[in-house]
């Protein structure tokens, strides 16, 4: 179960990363009128991606830990629910495919700005701030 929750934690270090560069590279094509391009495409399937492992490895250490003896703490299902709900959030890109670039920038880097604050008030559940 360690292994499990290490990779469940240092995933986190790589969503945000790849957040922050996705967002800056977003910002140079929002302001900058570029072509939404694949690389641009790639970089927010691979936060989406990483964000459903996330999900996923959260899930399995969540009922991991509940069976295992742990029960199921209502910070840690809460915790859970808002983090689906921010993969989720990073999927809607699919919803505008067809539009112009300059509106997928923005409105791309909005929803990863969205599943970033969505995160933050999973981890403040998690942690009882």
């Amino acid at each position: 179960m360690s292994i499990l929750l290490m990779a469940h934690s240092l995933l986190r270090w790589l969503i945000l990363l790849l957040a922050v560069i996705t967002m800056v590279k977003y910002l140079i094509g929002w302001f900058g009128n570029s072509q939404f391009k694949s690389m641009d495409r790639g970089l927010m399937s691979g936060f989406s991606g990483l964000m459903d492992l996330q999900v996923t490895l959260g899930i399995i250490l969540l009922l991991w830990i509940g069976f295992a003896g742990g029960g199921f703490l209502m910070s840690h299902i809460l915790h859970g629910v808002v983090m689906i709900l921010a993969a989720v959030v990073a999927h809607l890109p699919a919803r505008w495919k067809n539009a112009d670039g300059r509106t997928r920038f923005q409105n791309n880097l909005f929803v990863i700005v969205a599943s970033l604050v969505l995160i933050v008030v999973g981890i403040v559940l998690l942690a009882g701030i």
